[in-house]
């Protein structure tokens, strides 16, 4: 069983790995196929457009894609936060076994959005970490970036979580997401994620006298 903590340091992330599956490119046409269409490319002919066009219309999509991807909404963002909480409450246990089998139920994609995705808990976290720790937000303590650290002892994740809590105190973690993801993976994105919101819960929970259980239930949503 997979387990967030780590017995000896992390090593650094090593180059990023690609996986080519068989018809990805054209899976990935139909789903931005409405989004072309409204940059008024006929993803079913893509062939006849000029392709500068093209080429500046598929950045476009794809950017609207991604975004949404990571901006979950409704049901698919309750089951992210839902998670998330889950995720945190285990870290703060020090059942770390739960956490990392919290979140290694999540799923790359849920067409029919009864799972929580791997975006999605990505981009809810990194959100609300951005918004908590800019010091911008008044329900938030005064000082909680300065307040949080990750647990001690050594983590999945890890890096990757140092790298976000040092965005999210200038409020640029989630405009990060394309940079972190290609520097450290998703597994680890999704891992450093939930650590570093457990951390930054952990050190509010301290600060405000509140059980960090309750804690979460309130401000993660």
């Amino acid at each position: 069983m997979a387990d967030m903590r780590r017995r000896s340091p992390e090593p650094p992330p090593g180059p990023p790995g690609i996986q080519i599956k068989p018809g990805m490119a054209q899976e990935l046409l139909r789903e931005l196929a409405p989004l072309l269409a409204e940059e008024g490319i006929d993803a079913g002919n893509i062939d006849a457009a000029d392709p500068d066009t093209l080429q500046q219309a598929l950045g476009r999509a794809i950017e609207r894609h991604n975004m949404a991807m990571f901006t979950p909404v409704g049901q698919a963002r309750d089951l992210a936060a839902v998670t998330l909480r889950l995720a945190a409450e285990a870290i703060a246990g020090g059942d770390t076994r739960l956490a990392a089998a919290i979140l290694d139920q999540t799923r790359p994609e849920s067409r029919d959005g009864s799972a929580a995705t791997v975006s999605g808990c990505i981009g809810v976290a990194l959100g609300l970490l951005d918004q908590w720790l800019t010091g911008h937000d008044a329900d938030v303590p005064a000082g909680l970036a300065r307040l949080t650290r990750l647990p001690a002892g050594h983590w999945t994740g890890e890096h990757a979580a140092t790298d976000i809590l040092t965005l999210a105190r200038k409020g640029r973690a989630f405009a990060s997401l394309d940079a972190l993801i290609a520097r450290q993976g998703g597994q680890h994105v999704l891992y450093g994620s939930a650590l570093a919101l457990a951390a930054a819960l952990q050190a509010w929970s301290r600060h405000a006298g509140t059980p960090l259980i309750d804690l979460a239930r309130t401000v993660i949503r």
